[in-house]
């Protein structure tokens, strides 16, 4: 676990401006986006590492630690993964949007920072911090996104002659110093791929002023780190140092001339202070040799500290290496032993298929008889019932025939009996006319016969 208590003495760092007591920090700007780039923050709030491994972060300390094992660098894209070769104008990466890419650890780490809403204190001990460059390097990016542009000046004052060298580019190959970089995120608006958010024109010129007006001081060796250079060189190779190297502090700065005053007091005060001043300088003597004893420890317990990491990384590299290896070979294993059984599997499936298309084919053989006989004997029905309907029909027929011939006899009988009885009855009726008629001559000729006797009887009295 990274050393978060093992940090730099603030005393050469300068407070915050009056205006910001206290140790809330303020925010300034966009408190949802932390002002980055459209396209960096979807691309951050939509990659798995962001919302699986960093979720599971939940303290400043696990994060300050996720730093320090895995930032490389502080760009905001992977090496490779954007692609704007050809493109010009809003199009490619001229103005921080286009296309996107795979967005880097730092600025997944850098908006988990933001989420967990940094105070005073720990901003201060990400930016002096002993460990990695990279954990000061996202300090000071969390500064420059999130704090005032009024501000931005009085935070990294004290830092701009920083020597502490890291290397900010994906894959390698752009080494600056802190104090270098704190001089491009204060005068260059742009930072790789993307935009820094922009600083008033009037804070800007003051920004620039200063910066004009303060040189650039030029770096000196400890006699530490000169050490550190011999007994690495003897090794072979100089492991770059993780620890910050600091700036001399104005107050104590060995190039003041104290002279003039010394003389005035001894004017005044004659060789009683001169005593005191022995005093005190043997009492600052103590506190220095303590001071330097203190650091050759913690520089020790640094060196030690860092020798069982590389010792525990080179052993974690080993394992995963020898454990990669084992899964390499079993997966060969394991695909060799798959291949074999695929080609069992295949030739059983293929013998499979074949007895399948043989019972297939012996089934559909069967089918075919089947559906033949079924076939011819739905003819023979059809056939036997069509003979069956056509003997019903000419029976019916027949019947209907027969039938026929019945009544057209009956109603010739019943023609013939009635004109029979038509023509009994005319004779009947004729020979009653002709009893009638004779019926009646002779009662004519009797009533003749009566009358020409009394005819008769009358002549003959006369």
């Amino acid at each position: 676990m990274a050393n978060v208590g093992n940090q730099l003495p603030t005393q050469a760092v300068s407070k915050p401006p009056s205006g910001k007591h206290g140790n809330v920090l303020p925010l300034w700007g966009n408190e949802k986006t932390m002002n980055l780039n459209p396209m960096i923050l979807t691309n951050v709030l939509s990659s798995p590492y962001f919302k699986v491994q960093l979720y599971e972060l939940k303290t400043y300390h696990e994060v300050v630690d996720e730093i320090y094992f895995k930032v490389t660098h502080i760009e905001p894209w992977e090496k490779g993964s954007r692609k704007t070769a050809g493109q010009t104008g809003m199009c490619g990466g001229v103005r921080g949007v286009g296309t996107g890419g795979i967005v880097s650890t730092a600025f997944c780490l850098l908006y988990k920072l933001f989420t967990l809403k940094l105070t005073r204190k720990q901003v201060m001990g990400l930016i002096t911090h002993t460990d990695s460059p990279y954990i000061r390097a996202l300090g000071f990016m969390y500064i420059r996104y999130t704090q005032p542009p009024a501000d931005l000046l009085d935070w990294y004052n004290d830092f701009l002659d920083d020597e502490e060298e890291l290397d900010v580019k994906a894959g390698g190959g752009c080494v600056m110093t802190i104090g270098e970089m704190l001089r491009s995120y204060l005068t260059k608006l742009e930072w790789f791929s993307t935009l820094f958010p922009r600083i008033p024109v009037p804070v800007q010129k003051a920004i620039d002023q200063q910066m004009k007006a303060r040189p650039r001081k030029v770096a000196q060796k400890e006699p530490e780190e000169e050490a550190d250079f011999t007994e690495s060189g003897r090794q072979g190779e100089r492991r770059p140092s993780r620890t910050p190297r600091r700036t001399p502090s104005p107050k104590r700065s060995p190039k003041r001339s104290r002279s003039r005053s010394h003389h005035r007091e001894r004017e005044r005060h004659g060789p009683s202070f001169d005593r005191e001043l022995e005093r005190e300088r043997d009492r600052q003597r103590k506190e220095r040799d303590g001071r330097d004893r203190d650091r050759e420890r913690g520089d020790r317990g640094d060196r030690e500290r860092r020798r069982s990491r590389s010792a525990d990384r080179n052993r974690e590299r080993k394992r995963s290496r020898s454990g990669s290896r084992e899964r390499r070979s079993e997966r060969r294993e394991k695909e060799r032993d798959g291949g074999e059984d695929r080609s069992r599997k295949k030739d059983r499936d293929h013998h499979k298929d074949r007895g399948t298309e043989r019972e297939r084919s012996r089934d559909r053989k069967s089918r075919a008889e089947n559906d033949e006989r079924r076939h011819k004997e739905d003819r023979d029905r059809h056939r036997e019932d069509r003979k069956a309907k056509r003997s019903s029909l000419s029976r019916s027929r027949e019947r209907k025939h027969k039938s026929g011939a019945e009544e057209k006899s009956r109603k010739r009988d019943r023609s013939h009996s009635r004109e029979r009885d038509r023509e009994r009855d005319g004779e009947r009726s004729h020979k009653r006319s002709r009893s009638k008629e004779r019926s009646r001559h002779q009662r004519e000729s009797s009533n003749e016969h009566s009358k020409h006797g009394e005819r008769r009887r009358s002549q003959s009295p006369q």
